[in-house]
């Protein structure tokens, strides 16, 4: 029913139903949510609150987010900036839920701010240092899909962990966050070149190649894809640029390294040149390395300790099945890594239901373990290390667009089963939402704006 005036109590409920609206599209936005996500999950909100969708207006962007709430007579408007981007998967799951919960269980806005207010302020699962172990697994286990020992493994785990670690005291000293990317870099790397002399590996270069890869950005550059593809142009194109600065950043960090320590090591170039992309080890062995690097990822993103065991799964069958459409099947690495995050995608919209969490909860730690890090160093060091040799500077470009491909290949076979997926479940959960609505208006809890 339309009104014709607004009472200063009602104006300030409104404003306070916008405030709780937009603090909720910032605390999924720092998480790393993707926008859909924060759009749904924001209309779900409003629905809660008694705001009418075709009364809504959302603006989304990577640094702030707009709400206008208006009809023939009124118009409010009201904004929130966003500031501290982090990735935090049960952030995004448990506010999920709680949009649910608010139309099922009959919040009141004061218990929504509540626990809105406490899953802001919820410590994350895993402390500071059990994490930075989990990211220097997780680099180890890149390490051995990459080919190497387990005294190298040893080393890549050591260096990563240092590495992360300093990261995180440069974040806190207030350094700018791409120097302490490229500052973390540059230290993980000068540890693994000195673990190249101890002799006691017998691959003493693959550490180099994944000591810094806990930077990997994969969750902006998936979401990124995701945006792309639901038409949110200006938010993904921002987390492109954001995806490109660290990757440049953790690049310029190892450059630096290579060029301070390393200088004109013609044996090394060698090595990463000579470094074989078929496997020579049992499946056996890549689906145990492929389950450390997903669950020190998982670590790294904040999720359940509970789906820890689910996410390994992920990243064996993803891994698993990247190998046998590449080598068995002769496909390539291209379409072996597309069909890999495919599967995994395609199973985690059942499992989702199951595990009862968002879709990119699973898929996207179970994946990382793809990244093609032997193509993106192979690019690098032929870069730096150019001499003006014939087909330098092509091999470079054939190996940095290869892994690229690669890279953008795992991120469609992430976002396409879930954004088709979505479409389909949308109209299901559109009428779940709107049965719920109703009978929340029976019960008389239901205030229209």
């Amino acid at each position: 029913m339309e009104k014709e005036t607004l009472t200063d109590r009602e104006v300030l409920l409104l404003r306070r139903k916008l405030d709780l609206l937009l603090r909720t599209g910032k605390l999924l936005m720092e998480s790393a949510a993707d926008t859909n996500r924060i759009e749904r999950n924001m209309k779900r909100v409003a629905a809660f609150m008694g705001i009418p969708e075709e009364k809504l207006h959302l603006d989304i962007r990577w640094t702030m987010i707009m709400v206008n709430v208006s009809d023939e007579t009124h118009s409010f408007s009201k904004f929130q900036k966003c500031e501290k981007h982090g990735i935090n998967m049960t952030t995004i799951t448990e506010v999920s839920h709680l949009s649910w919960k608010a139309i099922e269980q009959d919040y009141s806005l004061d218990q929504y701010e509540e626990e809105l207010e406490r899953i802001a302020r919820k410590p994350r699962n895993y402390m500071p240092y059990l994490v930075a172990i989990g990211a220097g697994f997780a680099c180890g286990g890149f390490c051995k899909l990459f080919g190497c020992d387990w005294i190298a493994f040893l080393f890549a785990s050591i260096c990563a962990f240092v590495g992360f670690r300093v990261r995180a005291r440069c974040i806190e000293f207030g350094i700018n966050v791409y120097m302490s990317i490229a500052i973390a870099a540059f230290v993980a790397t000068c540890l693994a070149y000195a673990s190249s002399f101890s002799g006691l590996s017998s691959t003493p270069y693959h550490p180099l190649l994944a000591c810094a890869l806990f930077i990997v950005p994969g969750v902006p550059l998936i979401n990124f894809v995701d945006d792309m593809i639901d038409n949110h142009l200006l938010v993904g194109i921002t987390r492109a640029a954001n995806t490109m600065m660290m990757v440049g950043a953790m690049t310029f960090g190892i450059a630096f390294a290579m060029r301070v320590l390393v200088m004109n090591d013609i044996e090394i170039d060698h090595k990463f040149s000579e470094l074989s992309m078929v496997p020579h080890d049992p499946y056996y062995i890549y689906a145990i390395a492929a389950a450390i690097a997903a669950m020190g990822f998982s670590m790294i993103f904040n999720i359940q300790r509970r789906l820890l065991w689910v996410v390994a799964l992920g990243g064996i069958i993803a891994v698993c099945t990247r190998n046998f459409v590449n080598f068995e099947l002769g496909y390539g690495p291209v379409i072996g890594s597309f069909m890999g995050s495919f599967v995994v995608s395609l199973i985690a919209v059942k499992a989702v239901h199951w595990f009862d969490v968002p879709n990119h909860v699973l898929t996207i730690p179970s994946v990382i373990p793809m990244i093609p890090g032997v193509l993106m160093y192979r690019s690098l060091f032929a870069f730096i290390n150019l001499h003006g040799v014939i087909g330098e500077v092509t091999n470079a470009f054939a190996n940095g667009i290869n892994s690229a491909l690669i890279i953008l290949c795992i991120s469609l076979g992430v976002a396409v089963p879930n954004i088709f997926a979505r479409r389909y479940i949308a109209k299901d959960r559109q009428r779940y939402l709107e049965e719920e609505l109703e009978k929340r208006r029976q019960r008389g809890k239901f205030i229209e704006w």
